[in-house]
């Protein structure tokens, strides 16, 4: 094996590029934490969704009051 030591004598445009490495590394753990937290909250609506009552989701649409019918009279 060689007796150089490659991990103290490195430049420092190498020491930036293994930085930049970890910080895009971290970014992305820190995005899939985010995408599964995210996947969990909506889970759990879903699963609270289920155990709602059947007649609670066969209700008039609450958007139906916001509808402006238009009549037209024919004379």
């Amino acid at each position: 094996m060689s007796g150089e030591n490659y991990l103290e004598d490195q430049s420092p445009v190498v020491r930036l590029r293994v930085w930049a490495l970890g910080q895009m590394i971290w970014g992305g753990f820190l995005a899939a934490v985010g995408l599964i937290a995210l996947g969990l909250v909506l889970l759990v609506i879903w699963c609270v969704g289920q155990l709602l009552d059947e007649r609670s989701k066969t209700g008039p649409s609450p958007y139906s009051a916001l509808h402006i019918v238009q009549t037209q009279d024919i004379v």
